[in-house]
Order: structure tokens, then C-alpha cells, then sequence
């Protein structure tokens, strides 16, 4: 069944199995030492081949519990997709589009022309921006580059930096494009339990020991609970990450426009490797596929050496109507006016859980709400299900254990959906 001699030739013959489905996910592999035996060759070799075939995400390996093949990579849950339905839909996740300005007319009024190989990858009047918006949060000398959005921008870096196989720290419950980012990537993602304030310290520290090699860490309007990482949690947090400098930190502020909350910086000035990342798909639209990364030099040249050779920039064209929807005031003001909308519309949702005698969520801003239930959420999602509602269960957003609690997205909820939905709410409960 397997063959070879040379490091090499075992991990190929090792893929030729797992492509003629001899081999499937979970199934394990001879330890090394058997295989050395049966192959006649020395420990090393076909430890070495076991190495070559875990970078490359072939396998996995378990410590004392062997090795295996991997999972086949999944597109897992992903947020804005619903299915048609009668339901109220309080689950897509998304903005609301009467906030969104209008691309034809941006595209309209910027100055677009074409662009060839060779030239600068981002605008420089859209880097100044950039640098405006992103310096002062910034723990350090940095630049500035641009990604397909904030998911991109966390994958192009959790890959330019580690090794498949890596483990990365992250928010549980946690935004579900991370979530797939990091488990498609091949790295292995660790649950560090939020509250009221933002990442625990406790479960940072635990997941350090754990052998985290990067942290990712929602600032502001974590996805899916709106929590906002308090001054306090943010200078503890920073406390800690300062102590392991070789840790990559990536702030995911993906909120930034449209709230009123105070960003306080979680990335120690020691930190060795670090982004912040800022997308415009709240404020200007989920299909405005951009965002800025602030990080080091060292970093940004890792994630530029990376990129494939007909991929290093985003789309001038895009990269222009992004700069006039920056420039116009009257985006400006819509982008205000969406920032007010939704805290009004959160409010609808807990001044009706007051009334209702419910705990009512710490979150003021977002475009979601967390709501514990403390029974099964897939039990509770079902039953509001019947009563017309379709809402998030909380374990799908699980990097592990099972969240008791749902999400509703309150961005497009009026006042008298609000109260009808937390009647039928209790009802459930």
C-alpha cells in the first residue's frame, strides 16, 4: 500500500492513495515507527515525509494519538446567506441597503482609467486615506496596503506568517468567515471565551499555553455579540501579548465607520508581526471588496511576496470609487446617519426585552444582537422558526463547545418587529 525510499517518494505515494480515495479523511496512518519497518528505511525518513505531507495540509497530526488524514476543506456556514422563506428573515447578517450609497453614481464621478502591470498597487491619494484613518491606532512605524476585504486581509496574513498546522486564538463565539478563513487555511483555531468587556485574559493566557502562535481580536463590534473591548481589557490584553512578542496580532476593526465606540489598541509596540485591519464593506457596501492593513514592514513585505504575480494590487477601478465615496460629504453624512439608524434600531430590540422582563444586552451598536438563552439555541431557532422568525443559532458560531444563545440582526428591525419578536421570544423561553 505504501511505498518509496526517500522521504519524498513515501508522502507522494501517501497523496496517490489519498486521490484514489484508499485513503479518506480521518482515517490514520502507520505510526512512524511501524512504517519505517515495513518500508525498510531509517525513523527520520519517513518522519520527514510525515512533516512534508502536514505543511501541506495532507495530514494532521494528533501527538499521541497518531496521524491522520485531513478534513477536506469546507465553504461552512457563511453570513447574509439565507434561504427563501416566508420568515422574517432577523438572520443575513447584513446592512441595511438604504444606507448603502449608490455604486453607479461613485462610479460615475471617479475618475477611472486603465491601469497596466507595473504600477503602484494602491492610490496614493487612497494610501493617504488610509493612513489618516488607521495611523493613531497603530503601535508603531507601519505601512499601509490594501486587501479584498477584512477575511482576505486575515488570511493573506495568518499565511505569509505561519505554517499550516499552527494554532491561531480567537474569539468564541466567532465571526464565521474568520472561523472558515482559519480551518481552511490549515491552521487550527482556538476558542478564547468573550464577556462583557472583550477577550477574557483567562482564556488568552490558557490559549498562549495552548502554543498559540497568532491572535485574532475583534476591537469593536465583535461579530456576532456587538461587545467592544473595554479600556481596561485592552491595556490587560496587551499586558499579556507583550510578554510573548513573537506572537502575531491581527486587530480586525471592521465596524470602524459606523460606530461611536472608543478604539483602544490591543497590539503591544513590541509585538514583532501585527496588523489592524479596516474594510469599508459595512459603510459602503459588502460588495465593495476592500480594506486597509496597517502593519509592520517586515509583515506587509511577507504578505506582498506572497501574492501571485497577476494578484498584487485591488482593482484600480474599485480602488477609485472607494476613494469619492472617502471624498463626498454627502457619503460622509450617509455613513453618520447609518451609524445613528442602527444604534436606534439595537435600541428597539432591548428597550422590548426590558419591557418583557429579559436581560437586555450590553451591546448599544452593530448590526447584530446576542441574546443567551441558556437552553439548546438550535431548539429555541427552531421554535421561533414556527412562530415565523428566522434567527442564527448561537453554536454554529462555536470554535468550540455549544453557545446557548441566538443572534439577530437588527439593522432593517422596526420598533413593532422589535416588540412582536421578543413576545414570541419569551413565549419560547
Amino acid at each position: 500500500m505504501f511505498k518509496g525510499k526517500t522521504a519524498a517518494e513515501i508522502a507522494e505515494s501517501v497523496r496517490l492513495l489519498v486521490r484514489e480515495g484508499q485513503l479518506k479523511p480521518g482515517d490514520l496512518l502507520p505510526s512512524v515507527r511501524e512504517l519505517a519497518e515495513t518500508l525498510g528505511v531509517n525513523r527520520n525518513t519517513v518522519s520527514l515525509a510525515y512533516q512534508r505531507l502536514s505543511k501541506a495540509g495532507v495530514v494532521k497530526s494528533r501527538g499521541r494519538l497518531g496521524t491522520s488524514i485531513s478534513e477536506l476543506p469546507q465553504a461552512g456556514e457563511l453570513d447574509g446567506i439565507s434561504q427563501s422563506t416566508v420568515l422574517i428573515d432577523l438572520a443575513d447578517g447584513n446592512p441595511n441597503t438604504c444606507w448603502l450609497p449608490d455604486p453607479k453614481m461613485l462610479l460615475l464621478e471617479s475618475d477611472v482609467g486603465q491601469s497596466l502591470y507595473g504600477e503602484a498597487p494602491v492610490l496614493p491619494a487612497l494610501a493617504q486615506i488610509g493612513q489618516q484613518w488607521l495611523s493613531d491606532d497603530c503601535p508603531g512605524t507601519h505601512e499601509i496596503l490594501l486587501s479584498h476585504g477584512a477575511v482576505d486581509g486575515i488570511e493573506r496574513t495568518l499565511m505569509a506568517l505561519l505554517s499550516v498546522g499552527d494554532k491561531v486564538a480567537v474569539e468564541t463565539p466567532c465571526f464565521l468567515g474568520s472561523a472558515n478563513a482559519i480551518r481552511n487555511c490549515g491552521f487550527e483555531a482556538i476558542g478564547v471565551p468573550i464577556d462583557d468587556q472583550g477577550m477574557t485574559t483567562a482564556g488568552l493566557e490558557k490559549a498562549i499555553l495552548a502554543g498559540a502562535r497568532a491572535v485574532l481580536i475583534t476591537p469593536r463590534v465583535h461579530n456576532p455579540t456587538s461587545i467592544s473591548v473595554t479600556r481596561e481589557r485592552a491595556e490587560a490584553i496587551k499586558t499579556i501579548l507583550a510578554k510573548h512578542p513573537e506572537i502575531v496580532v491581527i486587530a480586525d476593526d471592521h465596524f470602524a465607520r459606523l460606530t461611536d465606540e472608543t478604539y483602544y489598541n490591543v497590539i503591544p509596540e513590541n509585538t514583532q508581526h501585527w496588523a489592524l485591519i479596516r474594510t469599508v464593506s459595512k459603510c459602503f457596501g459588502p460588495d465593495m471588496r476592500l480594506a486597509f492593513v496597517a502593519c509592520d514592514k517586515q509583515t506587509n513585505q511577507f504578505i506582498t511576496a506572497r501574492l501571485a504575480s497577476g494578484a498584487t494590487w485591488v482593482s484600480h477601478i474599485l480602488q477609485h470609487i472607494v476613494l469619492t465615496a472617502f471624498r463626498k460629504e454627502s457619503v460622509t453624512q450617509l455613513v453618520l446617519d447609518a451609524r445613528a439608524d442602527y444604534m436606534t434600531r439595537m435600541q428597539f430590540l432591548k428597550n422590548a426585552m426590558k419591557r418583557a422582563g429579559l436581560p437586555v444586552p450590553k451591546a448599544h451598536t452593530g448590526l447584530n444582537c446576542w441574546i443567551p438563552v441558556n437552553v439548546d439555541s438550535k431548539e429555541v431557532a427552531m421554535r421561533l422558526a414556527h412562530k415565523g422568525w428566522q434567527v442564527r443559532h448561537g453554536a454554529m458560531f462555536d470554535v468550540d463547545g455549544t453557545s446557548e444563545a441566538i443572534r439577530i440582526t437588527t439593522s432593517k428591525m422596526s420598533e413593532d418587529q422589535a416588540a412582536a419578536f421578543v413576545e414570541d421570544l419569551k413565549q419560547t423561553l
